[in-house]
């Protein structure tokens, strides 16, 4: 008797390769079943399916490979066959077959339309000329990067979402933006008025210009773009435009083939993702379920999820999909989450921070009785995303005070009491793939994967929006914590120890190069990982030249003393202490950008910078530099970057203290100083606070008997308000307690924690950091005091040491082999200075 044959595997046709056409076929293969199947896959645009999220890092850092999914050998490897650039003209429900326009016939058993969405376009006289363009795919990046380099001003149209990532393309691109919006404000799906006016400040703060209530009804120019005209009468200047209002759902191959579709567009489909065709599946932004068209990919995942699953033989259902998000917007973070308006229960209730000065809205409602989250939103400061999400979506009981819920930390102190680990297990902590809370704890639990790289690599959790990692190092550590293991964070696999660890081996053994430490308590040759750490730690432990013996391990703004900027080119910024300068000093500085062609602006820390010098000029400006007694800011460096100053007694009626004096004392004292972070102060002659010495990791405030002294705040994209550590000291008294905090600081944060992040995830917080510093409560403080004495006897300005050793100063040339200058470098005209010029801008003739 002859054996019985396999069946036939079932042949699952995808059309469309993009994010959410990948996942379906990556979560398709991940099932047991998948030698049940044999997957073809068509993609429309010439490569395989890339990060359209992360579009905008196309015009910073990022490159095609970067934004990949997976290479096309991936596909080979899964036995998947994937068809680029061939889109599907024509489907044949009754024989099971879809053609390409290269006349490909595919036959299938299952129909997986997975097709997305096209950018719309207004109905706007002129978006057909050169130079108007949409948002949406790599070939319309490139065509817009290409145009660039001869435009000057790109209006966008759209303040959405989409929008506002297009507008910050256009600003990569060194264009001069406006965004324009139909609506009253921006995000108004996602916004109030309040959260959409603080977004708005914030991004007129980075010079984006915002066109509210504006219809845009000609794009005018000969041939190209020229300028807006609007229905109020107003005109806007402009010679390129970007379209970015909105998405359609891409479904013309289903009305070709008499699938059921929307009024509005897209492919209607039922809970299980089937349209009116049960052998047809829609994924996606095509697809219309329950009326809504989703435009995120986390609600597409989730789609590619329940058509997997009920493939393999299960029942899953799509209901609803939260579309609670959080992003980064030009810089600045939005989040929104749950009940956004408080629209879902009456008589909800709504608590709102709004500190204009940080640039800080926080709204969060909440049911009746102030027992429940029903949802909210952020803006400028959304590190408290996730934690709330999961208080709204598990019902968990709030604090009395529900406005703790917005001020306080990333920790067991905020969120009502509630740690991740006590999350029921079907919380969902990666909202973009999916990956509750149970299957995390699983893998640490019951498979021992103690790393967030293997609890990614397992369950695809952070691989996203990368929103959820710290929610994944809080869980890894409180499961390990309630299993009573040790948490020990070591550097890397080259190194089995802490920072903190590696900090004392390297002053107690006195070891001065990496390949020392290495040699001693090391394995391996290291990585790229250990090295920027190690190198951090030999200057924090002896504040050598960062370059002598070590200038391998550093980050390339540290190898070269000053910060690589857009275009291959570096700034310089000289120290100028409390801000004081004298008018000899500034016209050095003047003479100095007119010789070298630099552009200036003044720094918010009261300093000036310098942009736009290649690598082989940098020793000479320093040379001028230190000739009229400047001395490097260290602005590139992990270190003491300014103590900022308001005028202070001498010249302000309100001036309690003479505080430009004392803060040039604090800058000189500590300049140089090396740290897991950067570190800025501020010294303010009074109450009013000129100098903003609260939103800094060490801040001094003049009072009627001293000096008050507050540490570990921070401004940026997650601000935080400095902790009062101390009251009324004299001069003496405040120095001393500076000098313990910040060996502190050094001895015992991690790498690249700020000051405020180091004390949030202090044992005990500020009661604790207030006992070892003003109290000497471990006996450690005159040691701390010592070795803090020791860093500040050695310094030496490490610009100076450049230009008079003839051995480092050959290290600063873009050839080795060559006196050549790079030739990439070029510049155009923008308000009167240069600023980088895209890759390729040649100067009109």
């Amino acid at each position: 008797m002859s054996p019985a044959k396999s069946p036939e595997p079932e042949h699952i046709v995808v059309v469309g390769n993009g994010m959410v056409g990948y996942k379906f076929c990556e979560k398709l293969i991940n099932k047991e079943t998948s030698t049940n199947f044999k997957i073809t896959i068509f993609g429309e645009e010439p490569r395989p399916a890339y990060d359209r999220v992360q579009l905008s890092s196309y015009f910073a850092d990022a490159d095609e490979e970067d934004l990949q999914m997976a290479p096309r050998s991936w596909y080979e490897e899964q036995g998947i066959t994937l068809f680029t650039g061939e889109l599907v003209v024509d489907l044949d429900r009754k024989s099971k077959t879809v053609t390409s326009q290269k006349g490909r016939t595919v036959s299938y058993d299952k129909l997986i339309l997975a097709t997305g969405s096209s950018a719309f376009v207004p109905p706007i006289d002129g978006t057909d000329k050169k130079g108007v363009f949409v948002y949406r795919t790599l070939e319309d990046l490139d065509a817009i990067t290409d145009y660039a380099r001869g435009a000057g001003k790109a209006a966008v149209i759209g303040g959405g979402l989409l929008g506002l990532e297009a507008a910050k393309s256009a600003m990569d691109l060194g264009l001069e933006t406006s965004v324009i919006e139909f609506a009253p404000r921006l995000m108004p799906k996602q916004l109030d008025e309040i959260g959409a006016h603080a977004l708005k400040t914030a991004l007129e703060e980075l010079d984006l210009e915002i066109l509210l209530n504006k219809n845009t009804t000609l794009i005018g120019g000969n041939g190209t773009p020229e300028y807006l005209d609007f229905e109020d009468d107003d005109r806007l200047e402009a010679d390129m435009v970007i379209i970015s209002a909105g998405i359609r759902p891409r479904d013309e191959l289903a009305r070709k083939a008499d699938l059921e579709v929307g009024k509005r567009g897209g492919i209607i489909v039922d809970d299980k993702m089937k349209t009116s065709d049960p052998d047809i599946y829609a994924i996606g932004e095509s697809a219309l379920h329950r009326g809504m068209i989703y435009g995120l990919v986390a609600p597409g995942y989730e789609m590619a999820d329940v058509v997997v699953e009920n493939l393999a033989g299960g029942n899953e259902e799509f209901t609803e999909f939260d579309m609670s998000t959080k992003l980064k917007l030009v810089g600045v973070d939005v989040a929104s989450f749950g009940d956004v308006f408080g629209e879902s229960e009456e008589n909800s209730k709504k608590v709102i921070i709004d500190n204009k000065a940080k640039g800080v809205y926080k709204r969060i409602n909440v049911s009746e009785d102030g027992d429940r989250l029903l949802g909210g939103m952020l803006v400028g400061d959304a590190d408290d995303y996730n934690m709330l999400l999961q208080i709204a979506q598990n019902g968990f009981s709030l604090p009395p005070d529900p406005v703790d819920l917005i001020i306080g930390k990333r920790d067991e102190e905020s969120g009502a009491g509630q740690k991740v680990y006590d999350f029921p297990d079907d919380s969902i902590i990666c909202s973009c793939e999916s990956v509750t809370k149970g299957e995390i704890c699983e893998l640490i639990e019951e498979e021992g994967k103690e790393d967030i790289d293997s609890i990614k690599k397992c369950t695809k959790a952070g691989t996203g929006c990368s929103g959820c990692v710290p929610m994944l190092d809080d869980l890894l550590t409180q499961s390990m914590e309630a299993r009573g293991k040790e948490v020990r964070k070591v550097i890397c696999e080259h190194f089995d120890y802490t920072r903190q660890e590696l900090f004392d081996i390297i002053k107690v053994k006195e070891l001065h190069t990496y390949d020392e430490l290495l040699d001693e308590v090391g394995e391996g040759n290291g990585c790229e990982k250990c090295k920027p750490v190690v190198a951090s730690l030999l200057a924090s432990a002896f504040n050598e030249h960062v370059l002598e013996d070590r200038d391998t391990i550093q980050d390339t703004n540290d190898r070269f003393l000053a910060n690589i900027q857009r275009g291959g080119t570096y700034s310089v910024i000289p120290r100028v202490p409390g801000g004081e300068i004298t008018p000899d000093k500034l016209i050095t500085i003047g003479e100095l950008a007119k010789k070298y062609n630099l552009y200036t602006k003044i720094t918010g820390g009261q300093r000036i910078n310098m942009m736009g010098a290649r690598v082989d000029q940098l020793p000479d400006i320093w040379e001028d530099l230190i000739e009229a007694g400047f001395e490097s800011g260290h602005a590139y460096g992990k270190a003491l970057r300014t103590v900022k100053s308001c005028v202070g007694s001498v010249w302000c009626r309100y001036g309690l203290h003479e505080s430009v004096s004392f803060a040039i004392e604090i800058e000189e004292r500590y300049r140089g100083l090396r740290a897991p972070h950067k570190l800025k102060g501020g010294v303010s002659g009074c109450v009013r606070e000129c100098a903003e010495a609260q939103a800094k990791d060490f801040g001094i405030i003049a009072t009627e008997e001293g000096w008050n002294l507050f540490v570990c705040g921070n401004g940026g994209t997650n601000p935080q308000h400095a902790k009062l550590l101390a009251t009324d000291l004299s001069e003496e008294t405040l120095i001393k307690y500076l000098d313990r905090f910040l060996m502190f600081y050094i001895k015992t944060a991690e790498h690249l924690d700020r000051t405020s992040t180091w004390l949030n995830k202090m044992e005990g917080g500020l009661d604790y950091l207030k006992k070892v510093v003003v109290e000497d409560s471990l006996g450690i403080g005159e040691e701390l005091e010592q070795e803090m004495q020791q860093l500040i006897n050695v310094y030496s300005c490490e610009w100076k040491e450049v230009v008079n050793n003839p051995e480092l100063r050959k290290r600063f040339k873009h050839f080795v082999n060559s006196e050549d200058v790079d030739p990439s470098v070029k510049f155009k005209e923008y308000r009167e200075q240069p600023v980088p010029a895209a890759a390729g801008w040649e100067d009109e003739e």
